[in-house]
């Protein structure tokens, strides 16, 4: 008989612009081909998450942002997030125990389809595997770049996404990543993962691979000036409602720059045919096998207080500390 406290649940509900609670509910029992899975941490994607949590996400992006699991509209209520562990309550025998990685809502029990439940393996910690799909944007930028033995690199902006470009892209022999941020506390932190630190007023120039992943016009404006010829641009980050205005003229066109669009949504094309979703998300989780990638997640809060701890998460007071990836951790 299916315990009757298994199939209860609590999820955070975004309400309404700015506002966000938890809601209890009782989860059906599992189908054939679903798992049952109790939570042990989420994270949370500040930059897309704040876009939700404020309702700045453009209708015609509606249906292009939903995650697989998400329930109700962006015109809200809904819940939205995608960076759920969790160990599996129920399900077929031999998935029960099983760490699961699962691009879930912030809920404290969820059903979900075993094709969308990737195993984490055994060396990757719950905090650090909350990383999977921010590690899957950056592979998948990476498969969209085409990084070359050699190349003068730099990331701009020194958020989750954008230090884990700056970890893979530090090691490909012979490429010198550079990474530039306005928080001169993200410098400790990129230098470990390989690559050398500036502030914006000090950015190399002559990069002849840029990811902007800063979600800034500045910031993709420092690319521009900062590009070599021929330099390929990757832009990795997403504006929301924003739209940023750009110098296109003169020096891009002498300088023959490529801007690229890079998303996770669809497989780089690099790859795809040859991988799918879940190998993707495999190798993603496989690529976390580092403690230097514990320095990218916290705080930790835990899940009863996520509603009032959410707006200094999301939009810290100015001059207070930004956090990367806030975890959310499960009774």
């Amino acid at each position: 008989m299916t315990d009757r406290r298994a199939s209860m649940a609590r999820a955070l509900w975004h309400i309404a612009p700015g506002s966000c609670e938890l809601r209890e509910e009782r989860l059906p029992l599992p189908g054939k081909d679903e798992l049952l899975v109790r939570s042990l941490a989420s994270g949370i994607s500040r930059g897309t998450e704040r876009l939700v949590h404020h309702g700045r996400v453009p209708p015609s992006q509606h249906a292009v942002m939903r995650c697989p699991l998400q329930s109700g509209e962006f015109s809200f209520p809904l819940k939205y997030g995608y960076q759920s562990v969790g160990v599996v309550e129920e399900g077929p025998a031999d998935w029960i125990g099983r760490r699961v990685f699962v691009l879930h809502p912030h809920q404290s029990r969820f059903l979900a389809p075993i094709g969308l439940c990737a195993p984490i393996p055994d060396a990757i910690p719950d905090r650090r595997a909350v990383l999977a799909a921010n590690m899957e944007t950056a592979l998948n930028a990476m498969w969209d770049a085409v990084p070359r033995l050699g190349e003068r690199a730099m990331v701009v902006g020194a958020g989750v996404v954008g230090l884990l470009c700056t970890y893979l892209l530090a090691r490909i022999p012979g490429v010198t990543v550079s990474v530039v941020d306005r928080d001169p506390a993200r410098a400790a932190l990129a230098r470990s993962l390989g690559a050398e630190f500036f502030t914006p007023d000090a950015a190399p120039g002559e990069q002849e691979l840029i990811i902007h992943a800063s979600a800034s016009e500045a910031g993709l404006r420092l690319a521009l000036e900062r590009a070599g010829f021929e330099a390929r641009i990757l832009e990795a980050s997403w504006f929301g409602d924003a739209e940023p205005s750009l110098p296109l003229g003169a020096a891009f066109h002498q300088k023959r720059l490529q801007l690229i669009s890079t998303q996770v949504g669809s497989v780089a094309p690099a790859m795809r045919g040859r991988r799918a979703y879940a190998d993707r998300l495999a190798l993603a989780l496989s690529l976390l096998d580092d403690q230097r990638l514990d320095g990218l997640v916290g705080p930790a809060v835990p899940f009863s207080e996520l509603p009032s701890s959410m707006p200094g998460l999301l939009d810290p007071p100015a001059g207070a500390p930004q956090p990367l990836c806030p975890i959310i951790l499960y009774d």
